[in-house]
Order: structure tokens, then C-alpha cells, then sequence
């Protein structure tokens, strides 16, 4: 299989949101919302279904990290329920909302430099 070497790194596109293919246009219309096409390339974006990809490596970085962090801060200074509640909720919100679209292109754009496509059984 030959590989494509003015193609970007998929992982670097897609953390930036930019086209695999050229690597200057952008993914995402929205927050996270894929484009229809690349408005450089004219890349075909449909296909590009991350389905739950990024919702599950989000859950599962931020909910490491979350509980690492809240058993240490309990066990070091030992603070009241509320002050738990307060920090660990924020920090879950901010750092899903940081990690969702960056996952979600890395996850489009490996798509297309593996060429994946949806299984098929043969007949």
C-alpha cells in the first residue's frame, strides 16, 4: 500500500480540525458538526461517521483523571463534600468539552488514512 506523502499526519489534522487530505481546510462547520466537503479540496466529508469514538475516549481520559485526582486531593487535604462537588464537576465539564472535537477529528481523519469504510460480509 502506498502512502501518500503530501498527505498531513491524521493525527495532527485532526487535533487541529483540518481536511486529511490537504491539511488546509477545515473539518468542522460547527462545534461539531463535520462539513459536508473540504472547502479547499472538495474533499467528500460524508464519510466520516465517528458514531461514539470520541464520546467514549472522552469518558474514558476525563474519568481517569477526575477520580485520580479527587482521590488524591480527598486523601492529601481531606476537604468538605461541596468543594468535591464544585471542582470535580467543572473540571468534568471543561476538559469534555476541550477533548470531544479534537478526538473526534483525530478519529474522522484516521478514518480517511486508513481508508475505513463499514464492513460487508461477502457472499
Amino acid at each position: 500500500m502506498a502512502h501518500d506523502s503530501s498527505a498531513p499526519d491524521p493525527i495532527i489534522a485532526g487535533l487541529k480540525g483540518l481536511c486529511p487530505r490537504c491539511g488546509k481546510g477545515h473539518v468542522f462547520k460547527g462545534f461539531l458538526t463535520i462539513r459536508p466537503k473540504c472547502e479547499v479540496c472538495g474533499l467528500d466529508l460524508t464519510f466520516a461517521d465517528t458514531g461514539d469514538g470520541p464520546a467514549f475516549f472522552v469518558m474514558s481520559i476525563v474519568g481517569i483523571t477526575v477520580v485520580g485526582l479527587a482521590l488524591w486531593v480527598e486523601f492529601t487535604y481531606e476537604p468538605p463534600i461541596w468543594l468535591h462537588m464544585v471542582m470535580w464537576f467543572a473540571l468534568t465539564g471543561v476538559l469534555s468539552l476541550a477533548l470531544v472535537r479534537p478526538l473526534k477529528g483525530v478519529l474522522a481523519a484516521l478514518q480517511f488514512h486508513h481508508k475505513a469504510e463499514e464492513g460487508r460480509f461477502e457472499k
